[in-house]
């Protein structure tokens, strides 16, 4: 590890203590990523981004602080935070183990059942680096529909990514969501759990990160950890299922609670989101 002086003046600006090394750390397509070695021994992350949204870091440490209350799923430890910048305790990298996957399976039902005011919550946020609406609704039907689903088949149209034929089938499947969904209290969610955002570490314990939190239903986020793969995922919903047990035909319903992150993806990334969003739909129309 070298030391990159504007990186380590701005940490230890914030944390008032020395930064003796950095590294650049991969991965990320917002934020720049940077591993400290501080004078006390401990190692964290620095995430930095030059002209952040109005909130964006803040809404970060929120979400996690939020989500650590729980007392279920482990956060790491906030060290630090601005503007344009967050420091959290390092997680040294493992590798996924059936142990681990059950653990966590068992600390998200526990967060989930932590539960939240609404569905929503009282401060907008994320997801990715679109604005994201929290605008509490009266029923978890409405909330997915109109500040998760809508709003992103929208941008999508206007970015020429979603055609009119996809966000026909879309619409009608938001049409039934009532109908197709069991109302639940409303779960503390992470709200973008995929793959990325779980870190398995060396010891064994697993955490979260880069929450888009909010109160909503707890099968999103489980289907958000079926999208793009999660290494004992199998394990995880069993543990899951044992702590809390999901209201019959969940798995069914899985492609449904999707339409919102493949919405996201159409409207950052273009491709083939789209069309998968609305083969999903197609199923429940």
């Amino acid at each position: 590890m070298t030391r990159q002086p504007g990186v380590a003046r701005k940490a230890e600006a914030l944390l008032g203590r020395a930064v003796v090394a950095t590294a650049p750390v991969a991965g990320g397509d917002i934020a720049t990523a940077t591993r400290l070695r501080l004078s006390d021994g401990t190692t964290a992350l620095m995430k930095t981004h030059p002209h952040p949204p109005r909130g964006f870091f803040a809404a970060e440490v929120r979400g996690l602080r939020w989500l650590a209350e729980g007392g279920g799923v482990e956060v790491p430890e906030v060290l630090g935070a601005d503007d344009d910048c967050v420091i959290l305790r390092w997680v040294e990298p493992g590798r996924p183990g059936v142990d681990a996957a059950a653990a966590f399976g068992q600390a998200l039902a526990a967060t989930h059942t932590a539960g939240a005011p609404a569905y929503g919550w009282d401060q907008d946020g994320f997801i990715g680096r679109l604005p994201l609406s929290n605008d509490p609704a009266a029923t978890w039907a409405d909330f997915f529909a109109t500040r998760r689903v809508l709003p992103y088949l929208r941008l999508g149209r206007d970015r020429g990514t979603v055609s009119q034929g996809q966000a026909a089938t879309i619409e009608a499947a938001v049409d039934r969501l009532a109908d197709l969904v069991p109302e639940e209290p409303p779960a503390r969610l992470h709200g973008d759990l995929w793959n990325g955002n779980v870190l398995w570490g060396s010891d064994g314990r697993v955490f979260v990160v880069d929450p888009a939190a909010h109160g909503g239903h707890r099968e999103t986020d489980l289907a958000m950890l079926a999208l793009f793969g999660l290494p004992h995922l199998a394990r995880v919903l069993e543990a899951y299922q044992d702590a809390t047990p999901l209201a019959e035909g969940w798995q069914a319903r899985v492609p449904l609670h999707q339409l919102y992150p493949l919405l996201v993806h159409a409207c950052l990334f273009g491709g083939g989101y789209a069309a998968r969003a609305a083969a999903a739909a197609a199923t429940f129309v």
